[in-house]
């Protein structure tokens, strides 16, 4: 059961004393990575990716202080990907006057409004929650079952080829691939839980 105010409230409230390093460093720890990969789906090259993440950290920093979370008025994900979607407007505003002025604008349009159907967003965002997941089973299972899950679901083979491959009996590979797939869904719905 997620307590009413969620680890991730709790941080955005100490987020807005604007000195508490800890939740600042808990923070970039846990959505740099996020917001890194929608950049780079939204085709921003890694440098100005990795500028991006640092324009994203900035507005939330110089926000924090009249910021007001409540989840009545939408998802904290939803937040997050509004300044991040903002923030690549503001990039590739700034880099108009090293474009032709039609080439800019286009790619201004091309930047979407913030849309609940944003699929670049939302495919990141269950990337970051699986990453997330994945680190925490990886310290849970053995290594062995680690290995049969990845070579069934990531590389595709057959059960009878992992037993072969690793010395287990088929019915064991299902057994480990069932196991860390049944717990890789509860953290994911735990994380978004407690994300609010």
């Amino acid at each position: 059961m997620v307590s009413p105010l969620s680890t991730h409230a709790s941080l955005l409230a100490r987020l807005q004393t604007g000195s508490d390093g800890a939740a600042w460093s808990e923070f970039t720890a846990r959505y740099r990575d996020l917001i890194l990969g929608y950049a780079l789906r939204r085709g921003l090259q890694a440098a100005d990716a990795e500028d991006l993440v640092q324009d994203v950290f900035l507005a939330l920093s110089n926000g924090m202080k009249d910021f007001v979370y409540d989840p009545q008025r939408g998802r904290f994900r939803g937040f997050l990907k509004t300044i991040a979607v903002r923030a690549i407007g503001k990039r590739l505003r700034r880099s108009r006057g090293h474009l032709a002025q039609s080439a800019a604008e286009e790619l201004i349009e091309a930047t979407p409004q913030v849309q609940a159907e944003d699929g670049d967003w939302e495919a990141e965002w269950r990337q970051y929650h699986l990453r997330a997941a994945m680190l925490r089973v990886r310290s849970e299972f053995r290594a062995s079952d680690l290995l049969a899950f990845e070579l069934l679901t990531r590389d595709g083979k057959d059960a009878k080829s992992v037993a072969q491959e690793l010395g287990i009996s088929v019915d064991s590979a299902y057994q480990a691939k069932s196991r860390i797939l049944k717990r890789l869904k509860t953290l994911v719905a735990e994380q978004v839980a407690e994300e609010g």
